[in-house]
């Protein structure tokens, strides 16, 4: 995930080199990630046992492991973890499990299949024209692709994140007016299963779901942001401007800690 747009194509489409450039940004401190990003529900790995075949002592391939959020958690579970990720920082931090530094898209898959999948909040960063077709290349048949994404929902302190969209209004120029965190219920994965479905390559795709309130103070919160990649990517200006006025919010109006709502909701394709 570092910085580096060389690869990116000169025809690239605006909407491919933003994606490009905000996938990467995240290797700029890769220590702040490890340290301010939430990890998963433990619930999360038992259903990775039970819908992907994650087993003790099946080789699990992941796709853009960071720090290892989710890869520690499985490899402690008995799962030989081997991982590809794009960022030097990253692989770096992840050192505890077997990592190769690499982008998925250009990274020749083993001859030997693995038994699983998985790609924790990083599958909408892969471009999608390669994604799907590859990651089905890389299970055994019968193995399964698992991908999890982790979004913020309504919930928490909701009076915050309506007050907070002021802010963002005023120092982030490409912030929607009135934006507001979905409800969790009108999430329900059709996206990602059609397109699973379109490449022929999976059966259905199952999801399940785990809602997850996290309180921050005002500090981790701010480190927290920082890791977003949208918010690493304003100017500096703005993005000092925007951290102020958020925590201005925080202390003035919400006593110094704020809730905030995820959506965990993993979703398993058994390789046809």
């Amino acid at each position: 995930m570092s910085d580096d747009t060389a690869h990116a194509k000169r025809d690239e489409r605006p909407e491919e080199s933003r994606r490009v450039r905000l996938g990467r940004i995240f290797d700029e401190d890769a220590e702040l990630y490890d340290r301010a990003r939430p990890g998963y529900p433990p619930e999360l790995y038992d259903d990775l046992v039970e819908l992907a075949g994650a087993c003790p002592g099946s080789r699990v391939r992941e796709v853009g492991c960071g720090t290892g959020r989710a890869t520690v958690p499985l490899a402690g579970r008995g799962r030989r973890i081997t991982a590809v990720e794009a960022g030097a920082h990253m692989t770096a931090v992840a050192a505890a499990v077997e990592v190769v530094t690499a982008d998925f898209e250009s990274w020749p898959l083993p001859e030997e299949p693995f038994d699983a999948v998985v790609s924790a909040t990083v599958f909408h960063w892969i471009d999608p024209a390669v994604r799907t077709a590859k990651a089905a290349d890389a299970p055994r048949p019968g193995g399964a692709l698992a991908v999890v994404p982790s979004r913020h929902v309504m919930g928490g302190t909701e009076e915050f994140f309506v007050e907070v969209q002021r802010c963002y209004e005023r120092w982030d120029p490409d912030s929607p007016p009135g934006l507001r965190p979905p409800a969790a219920a009108g999430i329900d994965g059709s996206d990602h299963a059609e397109e699973v479905a379109r490449s022929g390559r999976f059966g259905p795709t199952v999801f399940r779901r785990y809602e997850q309130d996290l309180t921050y103070g005002t500090s981790d919160y701010l480190e927290l942001l920082r890791t977003c990649s949208g918010h690493r990517a304003l100017p500096e200006a703005a993005r000092d401007g925007l951290m102020a006025c958020i925590a201005g919010l925080i202390d003035g109006w919400c006593g110094g800690r704020v809730t905030k709502r995820y959506l965990i909701e993993p979703a398993v394709s058994p390789r046809r």
